[in-house]
């Protein structure tokens, strides 16, 4: 008599597991790829509400700030001052956010100002620059030269 035995065979199971890898191989790269997307799109976003605050920043002190920290939460004091004028949060504040570094250089007298917005590793966290000042004009660099105020608006 033959034993009736449930379950699956070895050969069932190895091709379960080779169709689960051939679709993994076809996924992962798409997820990759929009994770990159993702990041470059809220530096772009990240870039204009530097701007914007900026902007307001200006309008109350009537100059430019000094550093992004200055734009960051009110510190202990319990009131917004130029140190600290709660115009961004505390995450772009300090300079780093999905996967991009931003670093702000103040002009002269504080009368101007440039943002740039590097990512962190080009391979998994961005592959273009971005370059904002005063004027409010967002510009990208996709050759990892960096970008700069002669480098392409962005929509262009």
């Amino acid at each position: 008599m033959r034993n009736k035995q449930k379950g699956f065979s070895l050969i069932e199971l190895l091709i379960v597991v080779a169709i689960i890898l051939i679709i993994a191989a076809i996924a992962i790269p798409n997820l990759l790829r929009a994770k990159i997307a993702a990041n470059q799109a809220s530096a772009v976003g990240s870039l204009r509400t530097l701007n914007t605050a900026c902007i307001a920043y200006s309008t109350s002190y009537g100059t430019f700030p000094g550093a992004l920290t200055n734009l960051g939460p009110i510190a202990s004091s319990g009131n917004a001052s130029s140190t600290s004028a709660d115009l961004i949060d505390s995450v772009l504040a300090g300079g780093t956010k999905s996967g991009y570094t931003f670093k702000y250089t103040a002009g002269s007298s504080n009368q101007s100002y440039s943002i740039t917005a590097t990512p962190i590793t080009a391979a998994t966290t961005g592959q273009s620059m971005y370059y904002t000042d005063q004027s409010g004009v967002i510009r990208v660099d996709t050759s990892g030269s960096g970008a700069s105020s002669a480098s392409t608006p962005i929509g262009n």
